[in-house]
């Protein structure tokens, strides 16, 4: 059963409908400061991705009464520390200070959720804009097998689909975004109404409260943003692409439609890709790297998000071995377990595995910050962040096994990176009608 402690809160909403979560912990003398809102990529539009991300960047340069980095420089200097990141969901800025700081990040946060229109102009705008740029050439474009999941995402999804381009955005994209696209797009999501503040750690409710009125209680509530629907992607067929890029060793990424954030369904496949490849005797490591020694390495993980979901395997070949041979050898080992289940012992290792990772999240006040805020912003529920565990608890094999059979029986997006002018090291292998698969 889950053993978990449950995190005391207590959340209300300022007249201007800015959600306040507030958690006290005083064993040490910090607080996180977290504000989420409710906007990622899913709420661009094609043709303007690249949005959200890019506003993560234009946030840290000044607001109407603090100057450009000066939100960085006065929070390093009385030793918080301090980031931002975004997602395809949501996008969240965050600091942890000492406790007797805390109406300075209070004080920060809230000028820039109020007045950073007045602080913002073309050449932030084109200063950051090159910033991102470059941060996609970095890390992305230039990178081994950067751009895989934006490739297999664009097949799985399509292109019209929220979840159908990066969190990045396009490097024309990018190039095209004007400052009013840059203001609408603040003015729309980064209102009270559509945000959440979360305090974790020490200090005093009585004494925030009044700060958090004060400092942010006046801004306007701005427009209501309803929710976006669910959107299951759906594949009428397997689909292989081919990428030659300037990589040494080939690299195979299997990805299929799963259930979205949050669901059971995404709990069991979180756990079934757990027992696929953590570990060095799981399902998937054991034959292809040790077995068969044909994989460097191979992984598998759930990807549930807000309104549709992923599972994907990867795996990267041997030299000389062809993904034709990786695939097959996977889908043969999908095969037995489709055929056979699991076994008790996996799930309850699987299980035991989530719980730590779960208790661990729950060891730092940014922790705890980032599950309540991350439970209110994408399910409407903060009190879901106590009862996570509980998707977990009681799996049988042959529940598993069922979803399993669901997510693994569907088309799929095979996707081969290999290395230039070797493409016949790809896979275009073919799954026979009983879920195996076939040489071309």
């Amino acid at each position: 059963m889950p053993s978990l402690r449950d995190v005391p809160f207590t959340q209300y909403a300022l007249g201007n409908g800015l959600t306040v979560i507030l958690s006290e912990e005083h064993s040490s003398p910090v607080t996180a400061v977290m504000v989420m809102y409710h906007a990622g990529s899913k709420n661009e539009t094609p043709g303007r991705t690249g949005l959200a991300h890019l506003f993560e960047h234009l946030m840290f340069k000044g607001s109407l009464h603090v100057g450009d980095g000066e939100h960085f420089r006065l929070l390093q200097e009385i030793g918080a520390s301090v980031n931002a990141t975004t997602s395809e969901d949501r996008t969240n800025y965050f600091e942890t200070v000492p406790s007797n700081y805390l109406e300075l990040a209070l004080y920060l946060e809230s000028d820039r959720m109020g007045f950073l229109p007045g602080a913002l102009d073309q050449a932030k705008l084109d200063n950051q804009r090159d910033v991102v740029r470059n941060e996609r050439r970095q890390s992305y474009d230039n990178v081994p097998y950067g751009t895989a999941y934006e490739k297999s995402a664009r097949a799985v999804y399509g292109g019209t689909h929220p979840y159908g381009w990066p969190v990045i955005g396009s490097m024309e994209d990018l190039g095209a975004a004007t400052l009013e696209d840059a203001l609408g797009f603040f003015r729309r999501y980064y209102a009270p109404g559509n945000a959440c503040l979360v305090l974790a750690g020490d200090f005093a409710q009585d004494r925030a409260s009044a700060w958090i009125e004060t400092y942010f209680g006046t801004i306007p509530a701005g427009p209501r943003v309803p929710r976006l629907p669910a959107k299951q992607p759906e594949l009428a067929e397997d689909v292989h692409l081919v990428h030659e890029e300037p990589v040494q060793l080939p690299r195979l990424f299997l990805t299929w439609p799963a259930a979205a954030r949050g669901t059971r369904e995404e709990a069991l496949m979180d756990l079934f890709t757990t027992i696929l490849t953590s570990g060095k005797s799981s399902r998937l490591y054991r034959p292809l790297v040790f077995g068969d020694q044909i994989a460097q390495a191979v992984n598998a993980w759930s990807d549930g998000k807000e309104i549709a979901g992923t599972v994907t395997i990867d795996a990267t070949a041997k030299p000389g071995v062809g993904l034709g041979a990786i695939e097959a050898r996977i889908q043969k080992v999908l095969d037995e377990i489709l055929n056979n289940g699991v076994t008790d012992r996996e799930i309850a290792s699987a299980f035991n595995g989530k719980e730590a990772q779960l208790a661990a999240q729950r060891t730092t006040m940014l922790g705890v910050a980032g599950g309540l805020a991350t439970a209110f912003t994408l399910s409407a529920d903060t009190a879901a962040f106590n009862r996570e565990l509980d998707r977990f608890s009681g799996v049988t094999r042959e529940e598993i096994t069922e979803e399993a059979r669901r997510v693994f029986g569907g088309p799929r997006v095979a996707l081969s990176i290999v290395p230039a002018g070797q493409r016949a090291l790809a896979s275009t292998a073919r799954r026979s009608r009983d879920g195996g698969s076939a040489a071309p």
